[in-house]
């Protein structure tokens, strides 16, 4: 177990690489990252392009066309992905889109690297029966409830004011997890604790309350979807140690590697949003932009 994070370590480096995430991220070998972290796109019902394997092992009618995935638990999965299936088109193509890019994540982890998966109420339950059927139940440590409380309420049903993040391990016997270094919270009740403790602080919980970026303030880049440094310091610091390599791939604002970075670990960033781009750019002028075939100059 390391010691708790200073916050005086080095500045780890930073990569920005430009190109189709999947395409870019199929170049990196297996096993280099100590911790990834996924903030992808939730599901709009766009149509995105995919590539399916040809094997087919129809059950009945309705999995006739389920795709079979060979060392991911086999059958199981496909049976399971078929039932899935009869929710409809929409969340078939948002999975064939998500899936190859999970398969991925899952080879660049590190035998003790930990995956973080942040979705919305929409897609959560349908990641987390198929995550474990494609890496195993066994994998699965958390789900984590990103809990906030700003912007408009409904009247007509409990007002969603959450996000979902899946926490899945390559080891569950290896994993890195350092509670020691992870920033405390103050207790609800500290009149119920010793002075000590209340000073301190507790560990949090699997519910993190944290309020979304401010509209005014520091952290504010005027990315639609940007998430505040505090939801990601907590993840790095208590998931990979200074010097390790975090990689994001659906990097946005590139939160991921500003808190990354800050806290002395190298960070992979990639996206081909010129917009995000930009702000990645201005956030961390000291990063190496890569740019890979047909990305924006």
């Amino acid at each position: 177990m390391s010691a708790p994070a200073t916050g005086a370590e080095a500045s780890g480096a930073v990569e920005i690489h430009v190109g189709d995430n999947l395409d870019v991220i199929r170049g990196f070998a297996d096993g280099s990252f100590t911790l990834v972290y996924l903030d992808p796109p939730f599901n709009t019902g766009r149509t995105q392009e995919r590539v399916t394997e040809t094997a087919r092992a129809p059950r009945d009618d309705r999995a006739a066309d389920a795709v079979v995935r060979r060392g991911f638990h086999g059958r199981e999965y496909e049976r399971l992905r078929g039932d899935l299936r009869a929710y409809g088109d929409r969340f078939d193509d948002y999975w064939g889109f998500l899936e190859p890019r999970l398969i991925e994540a899952w080879r660049l982890l590190a035998d003790d690297g930990t995956l973080y998966l942040h979705l919305d109420y929409r897609e959560a339950h349908y990641a987390k029966v198929l995550l474990d059927a494609l890496v195993g139940r066994d994998k699965f440590l958390n789900e984590l409830i990103w809990a906030y409380d700003y912007g408009a309420k409904t009247r007509k049903r409990w007002p969603t004011k959450h996000d979902t993040i899946l926490v899945y391990v390559k080891d569950p016997d290896r994993y890195w997890f350092d509670s020691e270094a992870v920033d405390r919270e103050p207790y609800m009740a500290p009149g119920l604790v010793t002075p000590e403790k209340a000073a301190r602080g507790k560990l949090p919980t699997d519910v993190w309350w944290h309020t979304i970026v401010p509209t005014t303030g520091r952290e504010k880049t005027g990315y639609p979807t940007q998430k505040p440094e505090g939801v990601l310091r907590r993840i790095v610091q208590a998931s990979s140690r200074p010097g390790d390599r975090v990689l994001d791939f659906f990097a946005g604002s590139g939160t991921t590697g500003a808190v990354a970075s800050a806290l002395g670990r190298d960070a992979v960033l990639v996206d081909d949003n010129p917009d995000a781009i930009a702000v990645m750019m201005q956030r961390m002028p000291q990063a190496a932009v890569v740019r890979h075939g047909g990305s924006p100059s």
